[in-house]
């Protein structure tokens, strides 16, 4: 079915959606891979066991009073990577109402899954809500990476909100929410980002966790890895610029033994 296109208010109404299954000969089968509008999806070569699929953005967006949605479903079973081929810059629109960009994600049963996109970035004079919501089955694993970038080059940055919210088996596994730039209050402050213009963080569930959860670790002044009550653990990290801080979070994830590890075909960007 084709994602229906439509203006929503001053802005656009735009959805993708993805549908891994596994295809019962040891693969992973792309029954849907929907989008329009500045979702264009596209199938990568396998690996193993695992299927890819790229998000190549076809169009500026998030702009003001926009409205975007993805979702994404990994069946029992199944593997899917998913990443992007490019940043997404938050951009302020014609009337100055803020975007919003809604992340919903399933992974069941004996399922994995990788999203680890580029960073977004926040522009001058831009606003964005961004909420992501992941649902993960007793056995599913996960990583999950989230970059935040505040301002381009030599500008301020516009007015982030996202929030990330991870249930397991049911339960409450991950909330956090994070205001960035004009109007959040002491966002920049020592307690937040400490005049640093990235943050990011990156998510691992794993049900080996439950016998031997990771050590809490901390990686220098601007990163810590943490266990949470579940079988899960967080790399935090703030840095100066986005190549810094995908560094400390690769550096957090490879250093723990969390049994499934980043992509090592999509290296820290230079």
């Amino acid at each position: 079915m084709t994602t229906a296109l439509a203006p929503a208010g001053p802005g656009l109404l735009a959805s993708a959606r993805i549908v891994a299954a596994a295809d019962g000969r040891g693969g992973t089968a792309l029954p849907v891979l929907d989008g329009a509008g500045p979702f264009a999806l596209r199938r990568l070569r396998p690996v193993g066991r695992e299927a890819r699929v790229c998000l190549v953005g076809a169009m500026s967006a998030p702009l003001g009073g926009d409205a975007l949605a993805l979702s994404a479903e990994v069946g029992d079973g199944a593997a899917l990577h998913f990443r992007t081929t490019a940043a997404t810059i938050a951009l302020p629109g014609r009337t100055g109402a803020p975007a919003t960009y809604d992340v919903r994600i399933r992974v069941g049963d004996g399922a994995v899954l990788h999203w680890l996109p580029e960073p977004l970035i926040s522009a001058r004079g831009g606003e964005l809500r961004m909420t992501t919501t992941v649902e993960l089955a007793p056995t599913a694993r996960l990583v999950f990476r989230e970059e935040q970038i505040l301002g381009r080059a030599g500008e301020p940055p516009g007015r982030l909100t996202a929030r990330l919210t991870a249930r397991h088996g049911g339960r409450p596994l991950y909330d956090q929410e994070l205001s960035y730039g004009p109007g959040a209050p002491g966002w920049d402050g020592g307690a937040v980002l400490g005049g640093h213009r990235a943050a990011g963080q990156l998510l691992v569930v794993d049900p080996a966790f439950a016998a031997r959860p990771p050590a809490p670790r901390v990686l220098g002044p601007t990163a810590v890895v943490a266990p949470l009550a579940g079988p899960a653990a967080v790399v935090s990290a703030v840095a100066p610029d986005g190549l810094q801080l995908r560094t400390l979070l690769e550096n957090g994830l490879s250093g723990v033994d969390f049994g499934i590890q980043p992509d090592k075909d999509n290296p820290v960007q230079q």
